[in-house]
């Protein structure tokens, strides 16, 4: 074989081999990262004599960790476009999403003006306890300068991440004077309730971020302050909601059905048909929901939104879902390393498979096909791209479709603001939220003497001078900003005061503003009124 032929064949056995060679007996339970012994791997077998082979007898000296890695991701990538290989380097940083938490010292910052600035403080976390407070510049960690154009936000987080219990000393500026800090690291919640508040007497709002671990008990949380606040309806907010881990959905679905009804099920070619009932009494049994999705709602939000639209339950709002209905399971390699193998689909309580087609998948286009269905959407809001075949009914007569995502009751168009050219030079350099985060530091007093977030939403108003002062701030950072188009501005101005906010009041503020002017959310409180 010459060496052309060479080069592409080795990345392949190395994929076969390390595959088959590595992952067989070690299983994840669920979708956590702990694995379990299932049986020894095979010895002897051709695939690893040939991997034997070229790592002992190959011309040129390879790089065993580095090759199989790519040969590994190539050969799932023939797969399907949901199974992956997570190298050892990046394993930590991926099981703390579905962990839903990570150690260091809570703080969420930016870098402004070549210094780190503290926008955000975890309540009670480790930092508040030290004393920093938001619009603190930090100079200095231990002995690292955390100042200059050299400084960038993964460095930054590197310094202040690290095991419970040990400490990290923070330089930084406050009012001009130059302070110091000693900070013990503790354990951070990566939490999933993004907002939850009361709309009005009886109407409640509630948004999930993602599914990890610690999800189901924040939501269950949440409903119990809003019960007591007087919620008979909710709208759940799953927009862009990426998934997670299956068992949180079904639990959280759990807590709207009653009965042993079915929730979901999952099936595969080696995986046999496992259903998940509802088993327990729930929390919000038979009050009105309506779910609010989109493109971005994925996974376990098609799970709690498909269940919900099956049973006659919810009315779901916005736009069709991604339509990911795949279930991958984490297997722990020998080495540390990690694979996420797809290992079943899971089907809505009528049987409805909601993948999307992926067969001869190009990842590019499987990924931004979501992006052809917003110029697929008509005037009247009805989704022309969407697949229509395979009819289910449900027990009150409503037809719905499966392979292609859940496609809400009400369709809503997207913002068109949205597509504003003029939009990107906004977020370039992240020009809104340092602008922002200046307009808050400068007007801190101003902004502080509300009492809540919907006080604030109520009574602080901006006019068409913060505009002005936002293409000033853009010019002097290199942005050529230009906002001619009156919607454009005006959901301009509402991004603007959403993350003073958010600042402010906390996601739950930056919400509350924002779907002020939201049309799925308008279209949601409609429907609850009716």
């Amino acid at each position: 074989m010459d060496n052309k032929k060479s080069s592409l064949a080795i990345p392949l056995l190395f994929s076969i081999a390390v595959i088959i060679g590595m992952f067989i007996g070690y299983k994840l339970h669920g979708n956590m990262p702990n694995s379990k012994t299932l049986m020894s791997a095979p010895k002897n077998n051709a695939l690893e004599e040939v991997l034997h082979l070229v790592n002992q007898r190959y011309v040129d000296k390879i790089d065993l960790d580095s090759t199989s890695s790519e040969a590994i991701q190539a050969l799932l990538k023939k797969l399907d476009p949901h199974s992956f290989y997570i190298p050892i380097s990046e394993i930590k940083e991926v099981n703390e999403d579905l962990e839903g938490q990570f150690q260091g010292i809570g703080v969420e910052f930016n870098i402004f003006n070549d210094t780190v600035n503290v926008l955000s403080v975890i309540k009670n976390g480790p930092a508040q306890t030290a004393g920093i407070e938001i619009g603190d510049k930090i100079t200095k960690v231990n002995d690292s300068i955390a100042t200059g154009k050299s400084i960038t936000s993964d460095q930054f987080r590197k310094w202040v991440k690290g095991p419970m219990g040990s400490t990290v000393q923070l330089h930084f500026l406050r009012d001009n004077k130059q302070l110091q800090k000693t900070i013990t690291r503790g354990s951070i919640p990566i939490t999933a309730v993004d907002a939850a508040y009361m709309i009005d007497n009886n109407k409640a709002y509630l948004r999930l971020n993602r599914f990890s671990s610690n999800t189901y008990r924040e939501f269950i949380e949440a409903m119990q302050g809003l019960k007591e606040q007087g919620m008979k309806s909710l709208v759940l907010d799953l927009r862009d909601n990426g998934g997670g881990i299956l068992e949180e959905a079904v639990d959280i679905v759990d807590e709207f059905i009653g009965g042993d009804q079915l929730l979901v099920y999952t099936m595969g070619e080696n995986h046999p048909r496992k259903e998940y009932k509802a088993k327990r009494p729930g929390i919000f049994e038979t009050g009105n929901i309506t779910v609010l999705i989109n493109e971005g709602s994925a996974s376990a939000s098609e799970i709690i939104a498909g269940a919900l639209q099956d049973l006659d339950r919810a009315t779901i709002i916005g736009r069709r879902s991604f339509g990911k209905g795949l279930v991958q399971e984490q297997y722990t390699l020998s080495d540390g390393s990690a694979l996420r193998l797809t290992t079943a689909r899971y089907f809505t309580p009528l049987g409805r498979s909601i993948q999307k087609p992926y067969k001869d998948h190009d990842d590019l286009k499987y990924q931004t096909e979501i992006l052809t269905r917003v110029h697929k959407t008509n005037i009247n809001g009805t989704d022309t791209s969407l697949p229509i075949k395979n009819p289910y009914k449900t027990q009150k007569g409503k037809i719905l479709y499966g392979e292609g995502g859940i496609t809400p009751d009400q369709t809503v168009s997207a913002d068109m603001a949205l597509f504003d050219t003029a939009l990107n030079s906004l977020y370039a350099n992240n020009t809104l939220g340092n602008f922002s985060y200046r307009y808050f530091m400068i007007n801190k007093e101003k902004i502080t003497q509300y009492k809540d977030f919907k006080q604030f939403e109520a009574g602080f108003n901006l006019d068409n001078t913060v505009i002005d002062e936002l293409i000033k701030f853009g010019a002097s950072n290199g942005s050529s900003i230009s906002l001619k188009n009156p919607q454009t501005i005006a959901f301009t101005k509402n991004r603007i005061k959403a993350l003073i906010g958010r600042i402010g009041f906390g996601e739950s503020g930056y919400f509350f503003i924002v779907n002020a002017n939201d049309k799925t959310y308008q279209s949601a409180i409609g429907s609850l009124n009716q």
